[in-house]
Order: C-alpha cells, then structure tokens, then sequence
C-alpha cells in the first residue's frame, strides 16, 4: 500500500506540456519513473496493487491445430490426440476439455500412441526422440524421453495392455522400449534377420509394425519396398517373408488374424491369407476403371487402409486416396466400402491421417466401427458410420477460426450479462443442418464450470469482410453470431469494367472494429477504406443504408484554382497552401452538376446498396463512411477509430487528418487535416517547400503490396497471404528504408500500422517505368491493394547481428520528439482517438465531452465539443466542435488513452443504454434516450474537479492532471524496443497500465505512478501477426493469434493464475478397462497360444540383455514422480501410487541383491584363499610352522 501525495497550486502558471516534457525531471532513465514538480493542494491516491498480484501464464489455446501431422484416439477414456509440424500437441474430450502441450525442441510430431486408459501418451518426433506425457494431471508434463542417436525413427506401435513399444526406424531395424523405465531392450529385430539372406537389396524403412491377433508373439514388420514379414518374438526367425512388386503404405489385420489387406502405391488393395503367402487372394484397384485398351487407369497412392469387421453387416474398408490421376482438379476422398456398396466422401481439404473408432479396443474381437475421425490440413470432421448416409457430427470445437484469415481481433472482458444469450439467439437460427443426431463421439475427461467465471466475448475480423462473435466465458469457445459486411455492398459485377478485377481480391476486410457492449453499437474498419456502423436489433426491418463520402485525401502542394473555388466556396480553402482535405459530400451525387473537374472521377473503391433491403435480426447496417478515389489517387486507409454512443459521434483518422461524423443526424462535423487541428498551437516548425513542377501519380508504388523499408543488413521474413490461405511459408525479400519502424505497415504504400510513419503522397520511390501508366489508369474504381492484409500476413525484419546499429537500425524510429523541424512532406497520421469528458482547456472549470487525438510524432490534442443534452435537440440541433484545445507531447507515437479521478478509480466514457429501435411502439412507454456518465468531478467529492489521464506511446507513459495539463509522472517504458500494445485494465479490484514490446516483454505499470510491477520476457516478436492481434482485457487476460489457425489466451493475474487449475478440465478420468470376450473353449484350444506369450520374458533385461548405450539416450522428465503426485483419486490412481510404490520396493529389492551378490563374491574369495592355505600347509609337521 503506497500513498502517493501531489500538489495542484500554482497550475496555471504551468506550461501545457511542451516545457515540463522537455525539462530534465521528466526525461527519467529507462524503466524508472519520475514526477514532476510539487504543488500546493493534495491529491491522496491508494495504491493497492504490488507486484505479487502478478503471474504470466498461458490458459488455453483455442482453434484449430495449425499443420498437423499425426492422430491418436484412446477407445475408453474416448480422448483425441493431435500433433503438429511445430511439436505441439492438442488433447481433446467433451466440450471444455482442451489441452495443449508443446515439445521444447519444437520437432514436429510423426507418431501419436495412447497408453489406453493408462492416462499417458507417447509422441515420437522428428529428432527421433520419443516422449512419454503424463495425462494425469491437468496440464500434462513429460514424464520419460528417449533419444535416438543413430537411427531415424519410422513407425510405433503399442499393444494393447502392454509395456513394451515397438519402434521402427529407417535402417529397418525393429527396436522394443519399455514403456514404464523408457529404457531399450537388447531384443532387437535386425532388417538382414528379417529378410532372406539371399535378398540383395535393402527393404527399405519400416512403414508398419502390427501384433497379430491370433498370436501375440507374432510380429507383422512391413517395409517400404513391398516386403512383408512375420517375425516370431518367440524363436527369433520369421515364419513367412512376402515380397511384392508395390510399395507398401499401410496394413490392417481381419480381427480373426487369418488375414490382413495391404494399401499400395499404385492405388491397389491387396488381401493376403497366411495359408498361402505366395501370392494375395485378392488385388483390387477400387478407382481404377479398365481403359479401351484393357489396361488399368493409374491411380494416386492409397495412403491408409483400415480393414474393420461387423457384428451385424459386411465389413468395413475405409481408405484415403486411390484416385485415378486422370481427374484433375478433384477434391481429396475418404472412400467407405461396405458390402457391395462404395461411398466417396469429398473433403475440402487433403487428408492428413484418419482412425476408425470402433467399440473395443481388443484387435482380436469383432471390431463394429461407429466413427471415423478425419483430419484434414484446416478442419477435424467425424463421420457417422451408424448411418448409411454417412452425415458428420457436428463439431462442438471452434476448429473454423480460419475459415478465412483472420485479420484483426477484439477482446472484452466482464461484458453486460444479457449480450451473450441475445448474440446466440440470434446466430442459432442461422446454424446448418443435416448433422448425426447422435452425440459427439470424443466425449472424455471433465469439465465444470468454476466459480471465478464471468461474461467474456472475443471478436475476429476475417478477409473475407465475415466478423465472427465467440463466448469466450470459463476459457472455453464458442461462436455466438457471425455478421458478413460485404452484404452492405452491390457484389462486383464480371467483365463489367474495373470491377472483374475485384473478384479475386479481399476488398471487404475487416482492419478493425470498434463495439460498444452497453449500447450494442459496432463498428467495422474495412481495408477499402471504409467504415461500417450497426446498430442491434431483435427484429426484421426493412432499410436503406445511408451513405458518406469522406474526402479526407489532401496534397500539401496543390492549390486548387480560383475557378474552382468560385464554383464551390464550400470546398474554398483559408490560405493558400493550406493542408485542410478536400470536403465530403453525401452519396449519392450527380458526376455533373457543379462537380468541379477534377472532381468527376471520384468514386469509391465499393458501390453501397442503394435499395431498400430487408435485413434480418442481429446487427443491421444503418450507416456507411467511405474515402473515395481522388484525382485518381487511392484512398489512405484508416489508422483509428473511436464511437461513442453518448454522444452519437463517430471519430477516424488517417495519416492525411481526422473527420468526425454524427451518426444520429447522418452529417460529417470535421474533416481536417492533422496540421490544421494545431492552428497556433503547433509545437514543430515545418519548413516550406516550392511546389512541384508537374504532378505524378502515386498508383506506382502505391499498388507495390505490403512493403516495410528495412536495411539490407538483417534477414528478411515473409508470411505472405498466399502463405495463410496455403498454410505454407514462402520467402521474399523487398529492399527496406532504414528510416521506417517496424510497425510501419504499408499496404500498397498504404498506412495500415497506427504506429507507421506514412509515406509520401507526392513523390514515388521509383522511377515512372512502363509499368506506371498502366497502374495510373486503374483509376477510381480499382481500390489500393491486391490482396486483403491479413493478421497472418505479416513481415518483419530480424537483425542478423546484434551490435548496437543494427538493433538500434531495427527497433528504432527515425524521429522522435525532440526534432526541431519536420519535413512538409511527412504526414502525421492520427493513431489513437478517444471520446470522453475531460478538460479542454487550462481555464475550463466544468468537463465537457472531449475528443483526445494521438498523433504518430507523439502529439496529443484535445478538442472540446458542445453537445445537445435534449433528446430532440440532439435530432436538430448541431454538435459544435470547438477550436483545438490543450497540445500536449510524449516520446514515440501515442497509442492508448486513460481517465482516472482523483481518487485513483477508473473513468469509463460515457455510453447510451441499448434501446431497440425496430421495436414495436408503446404508448405508456415511449422509447428515450438514456445516457450514462462517468463524470470525474462527480467520482469523488473531497478532491474537488479534475482528473488524471494516462497517455501510453511507443515509448514512454505520462500521467497529467486535467485541467492543469501538468505531468505528474513520467516512464520511459523502453529505449531498445517499442511497445506495440497497451491498455489501461482493471485487474484486482484496481487498474494498472498493461504493455507488450516488440522485444517480447509483456509489462504492468501501476496507476498513477507508473511504477513497474512486472516484466517478463514472454514472447519474442518473430512473426507481426503476433503484433497485430496481441490485445489486452480487463481481470488479467490477453490473447493473440499463435498461428493463423489458433488464438492463445494468457493471463497476468495472479489470482487467475491460482485458480487455473480449477478452470482447466480433467483429460483422465477412472474408468474401467472393458473385458475381454470369452472365446470359448474350441477357439482357445484351437486358437493358438496367444495368452501364455510374456512378453517380460522375451524383452526383459535378463533374456535380452543390454542394449548399446550409444544407440539411445534416457532423459528424465520433468514430469517424473511429481506428476504422479496428482494424478487421479479413486481406484486407477490408487493403482498408479501402488506401481510406484512397487517399483520403489523393486528398487530396494535390486539394491539388496547386488549386496548380497558381493557378499556371495566376497564369501568365495575367502573360501578360495582359504582352500589354498590348507593345501599349502596340510603337508607340513607342527614343528615346521
């Protein structure tokens, strides 16, 4: 608990910011916050936050696992298991059972085995290491690894109710690992035993390891050229060798274990019967239909083959592949044969692996499919075998984040309690049909809703213009409602002009959004340059969407023409040389009808429905903003955006100025550029340059897609759009100006970062080449930007040494604060806004609503409003923005806005609570406006008016006292870095600063001191997908985009922190192991031996022997017996303790025997020794001693 006390006499005499910024007292060192001077009246704040409130962690990964790589299912726990390229692995069970682990080497995953209902899994990687995680705890930990050293690993594979793991390798050697000490077995089943000796070619790597179901100790090695073996682990020789003139891909036995079917590379199937090995019984190409000539269609690899039997029907062979290559252009198939009956499923997408999920995990009982599970490079589907339609089951996981990219997300914590079950109403109806009617069949583990769980939704904006609201309440997801906003627009027509090109571009992405939970307002930023306004309804209305044209497109070297300013003294400008933007008009226009020339080709990038519509209940369109194309220039797209429903204004900027619209009367206020908001107040001298001399287009490089200017000294990272939709890296290197930040994202020449410096709207970087006419006659109707920017679509540079320049080169912007003049041509973009009531001015006594504006040069300006505070006046009456206020600064480009009072409390903006407009009138009670206020000098009563406000850049925070404008703390967050985020959160009962740097930190600063309380190295920036959807919340949380297919959530609470493992569900639950059929006496004594093979026998240390050192290496987990320490209570883990306990004994019990082995040792020396002194002696008289 700290106090911290301030003065507030003598404020008036205090500079407005620009000479306390400057001063040596608030330049404070990195990292230490400074305050400036003291005065008179005091002000008592009560800090209660300290830094064991704080704990980074991660909670749950939400989305689909980005490249998998292999599949397990466990049969009786009914868990799913998936790995990834990147070593990740995804365990799923019933809904909010989500679990995700990760490998430390980062190898990606080839195998997945369950120990089944053993609450253990075992991966093996592509460093050919295996792993075996510990299920048993709520967040799984590697209990054993095992390094291979010499040989790759190829294929694993587990018996059921076994301890011993097959292991196959490239070499085609067959090892066998014991599951419980993860140490080798010298059994081993060398390749030049397998085969005949008289085989000259090697078999290739192991492709498949099978137990036979009829025996045990028979082993089924098949390798990759076609050879086939049945080892018996008894005698050590193989009982028959089968070699066949295709490769082999996959085996699978008939439960009876007379018979097995074999996938092949040439698309066939093969049935082998062991009575004769000689040849198959059956070979059969499934899509390969005879030609005219009598031969066979070639047909692409059968990947897998599951060959599964039924109690009640035919059996059931299920394979991936096998088209003929004939067909081009077909989607992937899982083709189903049953009976005589030959079903052929379509994905969209190729096949990564699929299981068969049958009802006993014995191999050698009838098998009875019910599902297959099919993973495919971008979605999980589960197909119903039960039924002869085959339908899917509907998935109760949010696998379709990325259905398409997403571009930008949103995060709000603590949300009015009645908007979740409005949203879901709403987007039920509106759910597909035609799912199995039966339950999801991956129903394991345990999941219950805890007690630290409050209203939590996540937005995600996506390419395709879709936004996409998910419950994201008790770390679980679930989607709500999905809103499309291309629906605003008139769909391109083909062949129809400039508009064929739009149809293979993303011209609705969404770039940002802006919602107000209260009022249920939302907002949407699209990359076309335009914004969206809905307002929630839950009924049907018929509308028309009223339209505006903003011309916030300005060139600081034009004049326009007396001629043009006689015809349109709305569109005169104060002086010359002014940097105002080009006014608006309302949509839509007339192009003649004293439109200036110049004017003519002004159109915007998307055609607005101009119709009435009939739209359906949710969110309705109700107002649409656009900047148009100008002179044949592009529009800049938006940088920032604030809303507020208070007030009924809406406020965006770009890096050309700022506009402010009032949605309720459907009028533009301010369209202005940012040099014309100082007015005097200017805090740089901008030097003056002499006019060009001809005008050039800035189509050239305008249409160059995403750029970042960076030195040719670092390496070049490219995830390009083609990368996300593929979900492949490619590589590209663009040359790169030393100038530009990393943040400095330019669509097409375009500022995407709110952070950027924009570029030059005058001059090309590039000399006008062939290539620039043809982009200059795009013209109006042809928007800026080929492909839609997505959060996946990131670049960023890497310094490939880390001296001093080349950090500084790329972490570093090449202006700061402290410049005495600034170029003419360097627009400041707008990068933060924000609505609320504050002090305009020093002489204020009363807030009024203020707009706060961020400039990217560290600039902060107020401007003061006047509002109509009666409803019909409101409707009537104009809004009066008034001349620019306060001009404060910081170091580094202003990113976010805070109010507190004097009391230390957060001040939320004002908002208007949600009314329904579309709802059906009610004479005794008519609908009003009601507005709720979070006035500072009505929060506290004993400090008298004012408040604090808390302006966070890229490198530095600042607190002010309002309407003073003295700074009362200064911290200088970073010096190498920058920060990309940042929010003022509640968390504790209190607020606190939250930061996440390009350098990775995640940091909290507490409020109003601005005193550090955490800093943690969490994240290296390596992808600017990270940096683009990185947002905080309040009650500790943040999330980001970890893939372009998974959202991670994070917590920086404490209190979250302790209470995870109450929220996370369980992934093992005590379940007993079904029995095994009675197969009766003729099958037992007929059947084989199958139940006296012992395996312990065979492979234990005492038949087998050692295997070499040098050939693998155990590494202890980090698991190890402190996992067992929580694993589940009841019987299984009382099971669990007791193994351990025995395994502690057999410890004991082995210590006992090597001491008596030395005593025996030692006991016949000494009769040894003694036996000797008896034959030396015997032969000598009593006197000869």
């Amino acid at each position: 608990m700290k106090k911290f006390r301030k003065v507030l006499d003598g404020l008036t005499t205090s500079s407005p910011g620009g000479g306390t910024m400057g001063s040596p007292s608030c330049g404070s060192a990195a990292g230490t916050p400074t305050t400036a001077a003291p005065t008179p009246k005091e002000i008592d704040v009560q800090e209660t936050l300290v830094s064991e409130n704080f704990q980074l962690c991660k909670t749950v990964r939400h989305g689909f696992p980005y490249q998998p790589t292999a599949l397990a299912f466990d049969p009786v726990q009914k868990i799913l298991a998936i790995g990834s390229r990147s070593g990740g692995v995804r365990i799923l069970g019933r809904p909010g059972v989500d679990c995700f682990c990760q490998h430390e080497s980062g190898a990606a995953v080839l195998q997945l085995q369950f120990l089944i209902n053993e609450g253990a899994l075992v991966t093996a990687c592509a460093d050919d290491t295996l792993h075996l995680w510990n299920l048993r705890q709520r967040r799984p930990a590697i209990l054993h690894s095992l390094k291979f050293n010499r040989e790759r690993i190829t294929f694993c594979h587990l018996p059921f109710q076994s301890k011993w793991l097959y292991v196959g390798t490239e070499r085609g050697n067959t090892h066998i690992v014991n599951i419980e000490s993860f140490i080798l077995s010298g059994y081993v089943i060398m390749w030049n035993k397998a085969i005949e000796l008289s085989t000259k070619t090697h078999p290739g790597p192991v492709v498949h390891l099978s137990d036979s179901p009829k025996d045990e100790g028979k082993l089924l090695v098949g390798f990759e050229s076609g050879t086939i073996v049945q080892w018996d682990l008894r005698v050590k020789k193989a009982d028959f060798r089968i070699y066949y003139d295709e490769a082999i891909h996959s085996v699978s036995w008939h439960h009876e274990g007379k018979q097995f079917m074999c996938s092949h590379s040439d698309g066939s199937l093969t049935l082998w019967n062991l009575r004769n090995t000689s040849k198959p019984i059956q070979v059969t190409f499934p899509h390969g239909k005879i030609q005219k000539d009598g031969r066979k269609e070639s047909c692409k690899p059968i990947l897998k083959v599951d060959y599964k039997t039924s109690r009640n029907s035919e059996p059931f062979i299920i394979f991936s592949g096998g088209l003929s290559y004939d067909k081009a252009g077909r989607r992937p198939t899982l083709t189903i044969m049953h009976g005589k009956a030959i079903t052929v499923l379509e994905m969209d997408y190729p096949i990564v692996e699929f299981m068969t999920l049958c009802e006993t995990p014995y191999n050698n009982e009838v098998q009875d499919p019910y599902a297959v599970v099919v993973l495919l490079e971008k979605d999980l589907i589960v197909v119903d075998l039960t039924q002869s339609n085959f339908p899917v089951f509907e998935n109760p996981y949010p696998m379709d984040i990325h259905e398409s990219p997403v571009t930008c997300t949103a995060y709000f914590a603590d949300c009015p309690p009645d908007i979740i079950p409005v949203l879901y109403s709403i987007g039920a109806k509106h759910k597909k049909t035609g799912y199995s009617q039966k339950e999801w069949p991956v129903s394991g583990g345990m999941w219950t809703l805890g007690s630290h769980t409050y209203p939590e939704i996540i937005i995600t904006g996506h390419a395709d213009g879709s936004i996409k609201f998910w419950d994201a309440s008790a770390i679980t997801l679930q989607m709500l409602y999905k809103l499309k906003t291309s629906k605003v627009f008139e769909k391109p027509k083909p062949n129809e002009g400039r508009a064929a090109e739009l149809v293979d571009d993303d011209p609705f992405a969404v770039q940002m959004v802006s919602w107000c939970p209260q009022s249920r307002i939302f907002c949407v930023v699209g990359i076309s340059a335009h914004i969206i306004l809905y307002r929630f309804s839950k009924y049907d209305a018929n509308t028309q969407i009223v339209s505006l044209e903003v011309r916030l497109q300005c060139d600081p070297e034009d004049v326009i023409s007396p001629s043009e300013n006689e015809n349109n003294p709305c569109f005169s400008e104060p002086h010359s040389g002014s940097h105002s933007p080009q006014p608006h008009h309302q949509h839509p226009v007339s192009p003649g009808g004293g439109t200036p020339e110049s004017f003519k080709d002004s159109t915007p990038c998307l055609k607005v429905k101009d119709r009435v519509v009939r739209v359906p209940p949710g969110y309705q369109a109700e107002l649409v903003i656009q900047l148009p194309w100008i002179d044949g220039e592009p529009p800049q797209q938006i940088s920032s955006l604030d809303i507020n429903s208070a007030y009924g204004l809406l406020a965006f900027g770009n890096c050309n100025g700022l506009a402010v619209v009032d949605y309720l009367q459907k009028t533009i206020l301010l369209c202005m550029s940012t040099l014309d908001l100082y007015g005097a107040a200017d805090p740089y001298q901008r030097l003056t340059r002499s006019p060009r001399r001809n005008r050039q287009s800035t189509s050239e490089f305008c249409m160059r897609g995403l750029s970042n200017f960076y030195s040719d000294s670092k390496k070049r990272i490219r995830t390009s759009y083609q990368s996300l939709t593929e979900l492949s890296d490619n590589q590209q290197s663009v040359d790169m100006e030393r100038s530009k930040s990393p943040t400095s994202d330019h669509v097409n020449g375009h500022c995407t970062s709110p952070t950027s410096q924009p570029c030059s709207a005058g001059k090309p970087r590039i000399p006008m080449g062939p290539e620039g006419p043809r982009l200059a006659r795009r013209g109006p109707g042809r928007p800026p930007f080929r492909k839609a920017q997505s959060a996946a679509c990131m670049e960023i540079s890497l310094p490939v040494s880390h001296t001093e320049e080349s950090r500084e080169n790329s972490f570093s912007r090449s202006r700061s604060s402290s410049v005495s003049s600034i170029d003419r041509d360097t627009k400041e973009a707008i990068t933060t806004l924000q609505f609320g009531e504050s002090f305009g001015r020093k002489s204020d006594t009363l807030p009024t609503p203020c707009l706060w504006v961020g400039t990217s040069l560290g600039v902060i300006i107020l401007i003061p409003m006047s509002i109509p505070t009666d409803q019909e006046e409101r409707m009537e009456e104009p809004v009066t923005i008034g001349p620019c206020g306060a001009v404060l600064m910081l170091k580094g480009s202003v990113l976010r806005f805070g109010f507190l009072d004097c009391m230390g409390a957060h001040i939320q903006s004002p908002y208007e609570v949600w009314r329904d407009l579309n709802a059906p009138e009610d004479p005794d009670r008519p609908r009003k406006r009601k507005l709720v206020h979070y006035s500072p000098s009505s929060s506290q009563d004993t400090c008298g008016e004012g408040h604090l406000a808390i302006v966070c850049s890229e490198r530095q925070a600042k607190v002010f006292l309002m309407p003073s404008q003295s700074c009362l703390f200064v911290h200088n967050i970073t010096e190498s870095s920058f920060v990309l985020r940042a929010d003022v959160v509640s968390v504790w009962n209190s607020v606190c600063l939250a930061c996440f740097c390009a350098n990775g930190h995640v940091m909290t600063l507490s409020l109003p001191s601005l005193r550090p309380l955490m800093d943690v190295n969490y994240l290296p920036l390596t992808d600017m997908r990270i940096a683009r959807t990185f947002c905080f919340t309040n009650g500790g949380q943040a999330l980001y985009l970890s893939s372009p297919t998974e959202i991670q959530r994070i917590t920086y609470s404490q209190e979250m922190y302790d209470n995870l493992q109450e929220m996370l569900g369980e992934l093992f639950t005590p379940t007993e192991t079904p029995e095994a059929q009675n197969r009766g006496f003729l099958k037992g004594f007929f059947g084989g031996n199958a139940h006296t093979f012992d395996r312990e026998e065979l492979f234990g240390e005492a038949a087998a022997g050692k295997a070499s050192r040098s050939l693998a290496q155990h590494i202890p987990g980090q698991g190890g017996v402190e996992g067992m320490k929580v694993a589940a209570s009841g019987a299984v883990g009382e099971l669990a303790r007791a193994r351990i306990a025995l395994d502690e004994r057999g410890q004991r019990l082995g210590e006992l025997e090597e001491r008596t082995a030395l005593m025996m040792t030692s006991a016949e020396s000494f009769s040894k020794h003694a036996h000797e002194l008896m034959l030396k002696c015997k032969d000598k008289k009593w006197y000869q001693f």
